[in-house]
C-alpha cells in the first residue's frame, strides 16, 4: 500500500475512534452548520477524519484504498493530497451551502473526499467497471460517475436516507475539477463523458441553490 494512502486510513481509524469514545471531542470537531457559520471553519477540515460507526468508517476506507492506488499511481503523492484536501473541502463548501438554513445540520466522513478520489479514478480510467447499487451488474466507469451524480441529486432534493449526498456531490465535483487542472489530457480518455459531467456540474454550480425549495 502507498505510504500516503496508509498515512490517511491511519489518520481517518484514529480520529474515528477517539471520536466513538469521546462524545466532547466528536461534537468539537463534527460538521455543524451553525458553528461553522459562527467562525469554526476548522470544523469543515475535520470533520472528514470523524465517523459515525465502524461501518461507515471501513466502507470509506476501504473504498479509499481500492481507488487511492488508482489514482497515486498516476500522480505524484503531493498532487494525490492536493485531490484529497480539495475535495474534502469542496464536499463541506457545497454541504455548508446547500444546507446553511438549518443551523442545526451536522455531519462527518470523508465521503467527500473519498467521492472525489472515485471521480478521479474514473476520469483516468473511464472504461473500469464498477457496480453501483442496486444495479447487481457492472457498469463502465463512466455511466457509474454519471449515475451518482444523478442519484446524489435525487437524494439531497428528496432526503432519501440518512446520507450526506450534498457532501458526496461536491465532494465528486471537486475531484472532477481538479483532475481536469492537474491533468487536462484525461478529456480525451472519453470526451463525451466529461464534457456531459461538466455539463451537469455547471448546472449545479448555477442552479444547486434551487435544490433548496424543491425539496418535499
Amino acid at each position: 500500500m502507498n505510504k500516503i494512502i496508509l498515512i490517511l486510513i491511519i489518520a481517518n481509524v484514529l480520529a474515528s475512534m477517539k471520536g466513538f469514545n469521546d462524545v466532547v471531542f466528536f461534537n468539537t470537531y463534527k460538521f455543524q452548520v451553525g458553528k461553522i457559520l459562527n467562525g469554526e471553519k476548522l470544523r469543515m477540515l475535520t470533520s472528514g477524519f470523524l465517523h459515525a460507526d465502524w461501518i461507515h468508517l471501513g466502507f470509506n476506507m476501504y473504498a479509499l484504498y481500492l481507488f487511492g492506488r488508482i489514482v497515486i499511481a498516476n500522480f505524484s503523492d503531493v498532487n494525490f493530497l492536493i485531490i484529497y484536501f480539495v475535495s474534502l473541502i469542496a464536499g463541506s463548501v457545497y454541504s455548508l451551502t446547500q444546507n446553511k438554513g438549518d443551523y442545526y445540520y451536522s455531519a462527518v466522513g470523508a465521503s467527500g473526499a473519498v467521492s472525489g478520489v472515485i471521480f478521479s479514478a474514473i476520469m483516468l480510467y473511464p472504461g473500469m467497471e464498477l457496480i453501483m447499487f442496486p444495479i447487481p451488474i457492472p457498469l463502465p466507469g463512466y455511466i457509474f460517475g454519471v449515475g451518482y451524480l444523478l442519484y446524489s441529486i435525487y437524494g439531497m432534493k428528496n432526503k432519501v436516507g440518512n446520507i450526506g449526498h450534498s457532501a458526496h456531490l461536491g465532494g465528486a465535483i471537486g475531484g472532477y475539477v481538479i483532475t481536469l487542472v492537474l491533468r487536462p489530457s484525461v478529456v480525451s480518455n472519453n470526451s463525451i463523458m466529461i464534457i456531459v459531467m461538466g455539463v451537469i456540474i455547471a448546472g449545479l454550480l448555477f442552479f444547486g441553490d434551487k435544490l433548496e425549495g424543491l425539496r418535499k
